[in-house]
């Protein structure tokens, strides 16, 4: 009887300690993650002087690393996202929804996708995930893998997109002190 349980504490102790190393091995190989996110605000100052054509000299548009901001702010209630260095992306994303205008609390009738950018100066090159809709509420769902999958990224920045392009919302980086 004690030969037995030796055996089995032994063979718990191998599979415990023979998971440890596939764990870390698994936090190596993300190479980015996000939690939490920003909606866009197209315009990054404005006010003052209207010109005669009707635009605002003092108006910046809000690009980011070169890609321009959707019509309009969004808002977004919470993300979450890791990419592997395989390619392999999650995203989980809640309520996305136009903050302003006639069609405010709404999806906008939008499908998304989602653009890695690792490079903090230009050129920029983006990695990018197939196209899904918004549900009713905003929601949405990528597992994917990214077009020209990253080795490294040492300035991640996860922005959600419109089928034409524009970014809606920007992932929250988290870094491994946390």
């Amino acid at each position: 009887m004690m030969k037995t349980v030796t055996m089995v504490l032994c063979a718990l102790a191998v599979l415990v300690l023979g998971a440890a190393p596939r764990l870390a091995a698994h936090e190596r190989d993300v190479v980015a993650a996000f939690d939490g996110a920003i909606g866009v605000v197209p315009a990054t100052n404005g006010a003052g002087v209207v010109n005669a054509d009707g635009t605002f000299p003092n108006v910046k548009v809000n690009v980011v690393r070169g890609v321009n901001p959707g019509a309009g702010p969004w808002r977004i209630a919470d993300l979450r996202a890791e990419v592997s260095v395989d390619g392999r992306i999650t995203v989980r994303g809640r309520g996305l929804l136009l903050a302003s205008g006639n069609g405010i609390g709404t999806n906008g009738g939008q499908s998304v996708f989602a653009t890695l950018i690792c490079e903090a100066t230009a050129p920029f090159q983006e990695h990018s995930t197939a196209t899904v809709p918004l549900d009713v509420n905003g929601n949405f769902r990528i597992d994917d893998t990214l077009t020209a999958a990253p080795a490294a990224c040492d300035s991640p920045v996860l922005l959600i997109r419109n089928a034409p392009g524009a970014w809606f919302a920007a992932g929250i980086p988290t870094h491994d002190d946390e």
